[in-house]
């Protein structure tokens, strides 16, 4: 490879580590800020108020899904398109579309859930006690669309450093004002902790967004309407996909409840959970960074197949090592995040780990389809992939128990990899590159010698197996990144050790 083809190639792969340090940074201090408020209500209101406020959660979460209409989402592909042309102007009637959107759709979701606050009440508590409760979660609702409205414009012009501090920033002044809602107040001051964070998250995003220079631009009322029914065409797409994905995951849990019972679900949960945890950081990184970058190139094949391979083998790298410590240390990282009586989901948890996988190498061809525009072909995949990971969990779970659940999800990422390829394809010509090929399948082939080592061999050996996978894996993953850094960033007693080339 010549210096000047290097170069374009280099920059690709530099910007990729650069934003899944800064997003992958931010989404790790919100885990812990997470933990924090979780431990506090647990601490000061017990099993029930950490019940109550998941249930709370689980109300505004739904109801902002579908409220939003996917614009949020749709809205981040047209800015970053609108941002490649350099067409100021256009962003700027974008950005007045989508806030005006965002608005008045978050007034719609409030009133939706005021309405219907006393069925969800009873459908979800079994009486209407806390119909009150639930038509208050309505501020909060309406708090949030108006929040992800404003974090679309930093995350289409790829603000990243920005969007980074801003999660950070919101989750630290959340945990301050929820934990102090939640000790002057008790149980009783669950939902107005959840409207404080809500508001705190819109307040910040509204600074962070204020940053962002607008060309001035007037835009009469009548003149939104081409632009918002592109955005609503595209975030329907988007609504329908996280629809069809919560509704899998809902279903599922019930085929193993049905079949298994309420603990089996307990060991399911905690098993997602720990499986997505290290893979969940690498993943919402690509979302926010590389789906705007690839849009902005979307219509120059050559160069978004090329971001494809890079990103790809970013997170390949990324990923592997800690697929591999999550797949070896299964029972000590249960104990740690659980306790002993979730061991029974270790099995279950490295099937998991198959599919995250394979998710990995999966995502970054999803995201043509969704640069490229292609809303039919995208949701067609969702519904297949839906009905393949419902029919796989309904087959395996059958056989195997809980664990079909874990055989269910590597089937589905096995398959989909191989159908989200072949769409790819169609649409851009992709191909994978000789140095993907080669480190893809040498990673796979690694991840599934050590989850078969657990199968075949005593567990000691698998371990240890497992663990100098790990390592060696991690040494040549460090030693791939350091390639990509500057030389003058780099340690003078470390430079020996890497290679002169890519």
């Amino acid at each position: 490879m010549s210096a000047e083809d290097s170069q374009p190639e280099k920059t690709s792969y530099i910007q990729a580590l650069k934003a899944t340090a800064q997003i992958g940074g931010s989404s790790i201090v919100n885990i812990v800020f997470g933990i924090i408020r979780t431990k506090v209500v647990a601490i000061l209101l017990g099993p029930s108020g950490v019940g109550l406020m998941s249930l709370y959660n689980m109300i505004i979460d739904l109801t902002q899904s579908f409220a939003c209409l996917g614009v949020p989402n749709s809205g981040v592909r047209q800015i970053a398109e609108a941002a490649g042309t350099g067409d100021a102007r256009k962003i700027a009637s974008t950005t007045i579309i989508l806030r005006r959107m965002s608005f008045v759709l978050g007034l719609l979701g409030a009133f939706l859930l005021v309405v219907l606050s006393l069925p969800i009440s009873e459908f979800t508590f079994s009486d209407d006690q806390q119909a009150l409760g639930v038509a208050l979660l309505a501020i909060a609702v309406f708090f949030r669309i108006v929040s992800a409205g404003q974090a679309t414009l930093i995350q289409g012009m790829r603000r990243i450093s920005d969007l980074a501090l801003m999660n950070v920033i919101s989750a630290f002044l959340a945990t301050i004002v929820s934990i102090a809602i939640i000790i002057y107040f008790g149980e009783a001051g669950i939902v107005f902790a959840l409207i404080g964070m809500a508001l705190v998250s819109c307040l910040v995003s509204w600074y962070f967004s204020r940053k962002v220079l607008l060309t001035e631009c007037s835009l009469p009322l009548r003149d939104m309407q081409s632009e918002a029914v592109k955005l609503l065409r595209l975030g329907l797409a988007f609504m329908a996909s996280g629809l069809l994905t919560l509704g899998a995951a809902y279903v599922i849990r019930i085929i193993i409840v049905r079949t298994s019972g309420v603990d089996a679900a307990g060991l399911y949960q905690a098993a997602w959970v720990l499986g997505g945890l290290y893979t969940g950081v690498v993943l919402q990184a690509m979302g926010t960074d590389f789906y705007p970058r690839l849009t902005a190139v979307a219509d120059d094949n050559g160069q978004c197949n090329r971001l494809v391979n890079d990103q790809a083998q970013v997170s390949v790298l990324l990923a592997g090592p800690g697929v591999i410590a999550t797949l070896t240390f299964a029972p000590l990282i249960m104990r740690l995040f659980y306790s002993a009586e979730f061991y029974p989901a270790v099995d279950l948890l490295r099937w998991i780990c198959l599919g995250m996988m394979l998710r990995i190498v999966a995502w970054p061809m999803g995201f043509v389809v969704l640069a490229k525009n292609a809303q039919k072909i995208f949701l067609w995949t969702e519904v297949a992939a839906t009905a393949v990971h419902i029919g796989g969990a309904w087959l395996f779970i059958g056989y195997f128990g809980v664990d079909g659940a874990g055989i269910a999800f590597f089937a589905l990422y096995g398959w989909h990899s191989v159908l989200i390829y072949f769409v790819t394809r169609r649409l851009s010509g992709f191909r994978w590159s000789r140095l993907n090929l080669k480190i893809g399948s040498c990673y796979l082939a690694i991840v599934a010698i050590v989850f078969g080592g657990f199968v075949i061999l005593p567990t000691i050996i698998a371990t240890t197996l497992g663990a100098l996978a790990m390592i060696c894996t991690g040494l040549f993953s460090l030693r791939a990144f350091l390639t990509l850094c500057p030389p003058k960033l780099i340690p003078a007693v470390i430079r020996p050790w890497i290679p002169r080339s890519v």
